[in-house]
């Protein structure tokens, strides 16, 4: 070989080689992956039937028979079943006198169930675990609940640690954006995601009825998962995440205020559900589904979309006729369905499901998924997108190179998002497997209209239930 062969091949393709090698293995180690994931199934003796969610009602002494009838109405139209999961306090009869001792314990109860049988599944180590990210938005104890994981598992000196708190249910994708973020720095990152809410603690006592709603929607459940950008592990994961988009509109004051923690006229604490929420989350996620559109959506489609826009402004500009015709026709709708194959939606409640179904156009098949989830787990918060996914795949939907659009909202007001691809079929052994054959169900027509609809017979300002009314099997 010639001398200036050598030079040339020292100077220019070494280097040129090296940085080739480095730019791919830089790309290889960015690519965030969930291993593996693990959703909460409370004890039997946790359910909250029709009978015993009547009697918690009636314990509350600071109801009259308006209120009754209005928590009658919302829970009947809630699309939640009798199968859902509440705090032992609860049972216990103590949910106006909750102590933090209440609080820790259904802590411990979620972490116990899902941490453990999660690590046990995927074989690793808690040891292994490089990064612990937790969202419990409604405790905040000292040390941490993150230290406690930490205590609990005896996990690494050198671990970093995210706690969470007061991120609502859209938090869950502010934990895994936050494992993006490190995995984008650092080679074979192995993390542990921990997401759920206490109910224990912010159970509400009084009657006003925008927060009362709270009680209604929200039940116990939870999920950790393992994310990691370890590409030894590529042929193990489940998803690989493709991209997610934050959106929050703090800034503005009816969206900050429609979703709080605070007291009401007589001093009690639970969270305020206002009237302008369905407003502010309508918003957030307009917003939101412009950003991430362009990033999952082929070219064709938006061309199409917008050359559908182009031509009814030209239209409207064009003839007066033509602009009252396009005023009263339907908007023109971008189809999420040319690039995403499933939808995993937050099962904020039934009106939720239905508006985001609405501005999606999606189907029934769209969003069983959802009104399945919410009719068997309630609302779980942060971790209700977990229980939809996993329905999914304990429905078999989930195959190899499928991409699944996450959404989610939360207090702020937050709407996060996400596109999931499935890295291979799934097998669905998960929460769903002991009832997966009873879903879908047809008739989610919630009971308590049977036994309680003789409510509305009875005037409000003079009638009171009586003390030693029992409630109907």
């Amino acid at each position: 070989m010639e001398l200036v062969d050598v030079l040339f091949y020292s100077l220019f393709l070494l280097p040129l080689s090296y940085f080739l090698w480095r730019l791919f293995d830089r790309r290889r180690n960015q690519s965030c992956y969930i291993l593996d994931y693990e959703c909460q199934m409370p004890p039997e003796d946790r359910k909250l039937s029709t009978k015993f969610s009547g009697e918690i009602i009636i314990r509350n002494k600071q109801l009259r028979v308006n209120e009754y009838k209005f928590l009658l109405k919302a829970i009947v139209s809630s699309g939640i079943g009798e199968e859902t999961y509440g705090p032992k306090m609860v049972f216990d009869g103590r949910e106006s006198s909750p102590s933090l001792a209440d609080g820790i314990l259904e802590m411990d109860e979620f972490f116990t169930d899902t941490i453990d049988r999660l690590f046990k599944r995927t074989g690793i180590h808690p040891s292994e675990i490089d990064v612990l990210v937790v969202n419990i938005s409604m405790i905040a104890t000292l040390p941490s609940l993150s230290s406690r994981i930490v205590n609990m598992y005896k996990m690494r000196e050198d671990i970093k640690v995210y706690n969470l708190t007061g991120m609502g249910c859209s938090a869950s994708l502010v934990s895994v954006d936050i494992v993006r973020n490190i995995c984008r720095n650092q080679k074979n990152v192995q993390a542990l995601v921990v997401t759920s809410e206490s109910l224990s603690l912010n159970w509400y006592n009084g009657n006003n009825r925008s927060m009362i709603l709270a009680n209604c929607l929200f039940r116990t459940g939870g999920c950790a998962m393992i994310l990691t950008n370890k590409p030894s592990l590529k042929h193990r994961a489940m998803f690989r995440l493709k991209t997610l988009v934050r959106t929050h509109h703090g800034a503005r004051d009816e969206s900050y205020g429609c979703c709080e923690q605070k007291e009401d006229e007589k001093g009690f604490v639970g969270i305020y559900l206002g009237k302008n929420l369905p407003k502010a989350a309508t918003r957030a996620f307009a917003d939101n589904l412009k950003v991430i559109a362009p990033k999952i959506l082929p070219v064709r489609e938006l061309l199409r979309f917008a050359a559908v826009l182009i031509f009814r402004k030209l239209r409207q500009k064009w003839s007066k006729a033509a602009a009252a015709a396009a005023a009263a026709a339907a908007r023109p709708m971008i189809n999420f369905k040319t690039g995403v194959d499933h939808f995993c939606l937050h099962t904020g409640g039934k009106a939720v499901i239905d508006g985001v179904a609405q501005n999606l156009g999606l189907s029934e098949y769209d969003v069983e998924p959802a009104r399945m989830t919410l009719h068997r787990f309630g609302n779980t918060s942060a971790s209700s997108v977990w229980y939809v996914l996993a329905y999914m795949e304990s429905k078999k939907r989930l195959k190899k190179g499928d991409r699944v659009f996450m959404i989610s909202f939360g207090a702020g007001f937050k709407c996060n998002s996400c596109l999931w691809e499935v890295m291979r079929d799934l097998e669905g052994k998960n929460v769903w497997e002991n009832c997966i054959d009873r879903y879908p169900q047809k008739n989610l027509a919630n009971p308590f209209l049977e036994k309680f609809g003789w409510l509305h017979e009875k005037d409000g300002d003079t009638y009171s239930i009586p003390d030693d009314y029992v409630v109907p099997e």
